[in-house]
């Protein structure tokens, strides 16, 4: 009976018509200054990238995009920005911020939509605090994007194929599409949503089957690109997971796998009622929405078995279901939910994001005193070159341990571990001093190799054993001079840069 009258007013507080939307604007408040403390930090390889392509015509960004094994829709989408609030650090990440907070409200109204107000309520609390969220929100990459579709299309899929809505499956139909055309992992999603339909709602099948349909006919214009992606670019930079990989992976998108577990543990009790039930709409909606999660992280790990191509990052493709089911069996599991949620809630709040992904901006900004327009930047980890033009500038001749770079705004993908593995030191530190005038200075940018086992990837493993003969043969040239060493002090700074960089200016003896 206590519980009951303390639930009264707490009940008739909810219940105002401005409740809500005072709720959810007070999240997205505490979301915005959650999300928000790093918005200046410095791009990082992939930052560099995503600005560096899409600073190019717009149209030219899809055929552009065979060197790089991305579909273009997030490029596309960031070129339009950057042309109308320019490509700073702020700015860029701003964009990816707009969605990050745009997942609050989207996940009250899935969750409300899908199971009931204190769902969505929940839902729309975790989307506001999730770790996984704040650092994308403040990245400028498509996972914020992703994430934000993702929610979407767990929505739609719901309201469209489950409960046989005509409007919510013909919106399915570009929700899928968009998701697709911003990351690749979300073809993994289209096979979970298959096995999701079969499995929870086969009398649904010839509705999926028509919405399968127009995903592909929207997405057809796109395959023969894809098809040369796959022949000839990769992820040779990622290693094959685990089993424990497969398991856990969910986990990365509520950040960290005592997470996971705690939602596991108290959303499966909580859920322990529906199994019980065989023709409950709840039930099919729950099962569905596991498998679209499941099947999902499953093909992608298969996939990895084959072709490397694993991050937590991409996990953003199934942050939707995730959230909806952890919301709903939290809720299911009551008061046993709510202790569990204030215990996330209050660890994801100590979460923050630090300007430590990469000291690109830092080095560049100590070389560009040495630099002359026309002269020469060598970085021994060929992927680097976009970030290093980007804070450099226009104006310079950019060379990596594969010859000279024609685009500093994109790196070339294809068949690139065989072209570095063919790639002779000796011959590139030859071209190099042969470009530069006597008495010119040039810059040789490499990573700092702290710990080798970081490096251990196919790609990384080549990056690191030609990066360490490059800079060993020019140390020995007597056609060279070491004039400057840049390099950021750590501890200084209290950053703990993941693979930081560092500069050597050298000059051309006459």
């Amino acid at each position: 009976m206590p519980s009951v009258e303390l639930a009264r007013p707490w009940r008739a507080v909810l219940s105002h018509r401005i409740a809500v939307p005072a709720f959810l604007i007070a999240l997205t408040v505490l979301s915005a200054f959650l999300r928000t403390r790093q918005l200046n930090a410095g791009f990082w390889i992939d930052e560099g990238l995503s600005v560096g392509i899409a600073h190019h015509h717009w149209s030219s960004i899809p055929g552009l995009l065979v060197q790089d094994g991305s579909p273009p829709g997030y490029y596309l989408l960031l070129g339009l920005w950057i042309r109308l609030f320019g490509d700073g650090e702020r700015a860029t990440h701003t964009l990816s911020l707009l969605f990050g907070l745009a997942c609050i409200p989207l996940a009250y109204a899935a969750g409300r939509t899908i199971f009931d107000r204190k769902t969505g309520l929940v839902c729309a609390t975790l989307a506001a605090l999730d770790p996984f969220l704040t650092y994308y929100a403040q990245e400028t990459r498509m996972y914020e994007v992703e994430a934000f579709l993702s929610i979407v299309v767990a929505y739609a899929y719901v309201q469209g194929v489950l409960r046989g809505r005509t409007f919510w499956a013909v919106a399915l139909v570009p929700a899928i599409d968009l998701m697709v055309y911003v990351h690749n992992w979300a073809l993994f999603l289209c096979v979970g949503l298959a096995v999701a339909t079969a499995l929870a709602a086969r009398e649904r099948l010839k509705r999926f089957a028509l919405v399968a349909a127009g995903v592909a006919v929207l997405y057809l214009p796109w395959v023969p690109t894809l098809l040369e992606q796959v022949e000839h670019t990769g992820a040779p930079w990622s290693t094959a997971p685990g089993f424990r990989d497969l398991v856990l992976a969910p986990g990365a998108v509520l950040n960290g796998d005592a997470v996971f577990v705690a939602f596991v543990l108290v959303g499966g009790a909580g859920y322990a009622a529906l199994v019980r039930r065989r023709r409950d709409e709840e039930r099919a909606i729950v099962l569905a929405l596991l498998a679209m999660t499941g099947v999902t992280v499953l093909v992608a790990w298969l996939s990895a078995q084959f072709s490397p191509a694993w991050t937590s990052r991409y996990f953003a493709v199934v942050l939707g279901p995730v959230l909806l089911v952890g919301a709903r069996g939290l809720v299911r599991a009551e008061r046993r939910g709510l202790v569990v949620l204030a215990v996330v809630l209050f660890l994801w709040l100590g979460f923050s994001v630090r300007d430590d992904k990469e000291n690109a901006r830092s080095i560049m900004a100590g070389v560009s005193g040495f630099m002359h327009p026309g002269e020469l930047v060598v970085s021994t980890h060929p992927e680097q070159v976009p970030v290093l033009r980007y804070y450099l500038g226009s104006g310079y001749r950019f060379a990596t341990t594969m010859g000279p770079v024609p685009d500093a705004r994109i790196f070339d993908w294809r068949n690139a571990v065989g072209r570095l593995r063919a790639s002779s030191m000796q011959a590139r530190v030859d071209q190099a001093v042969a470009a530069v005038r006597p008495g010119s200075e040039f810059v040789v940018v490499t990573p700092v190799f702290r710990d080798y086992r970081a490096w251990d990837a196919i790609w990384t493993h080549l990056v690191w054993e030609k990066s360490t003969a490059y800079t060993s043969l020019l140390q020995r040239d007597p056609r060279v001079r070491l004039v400057h060493h840049v390099v950021t002090n750590e501890i200084a700074l209290k950053r703990n840069y993941f693979k930081p960089l560092q500069a050597f200016v050298y000059r051309r003896l006459r």
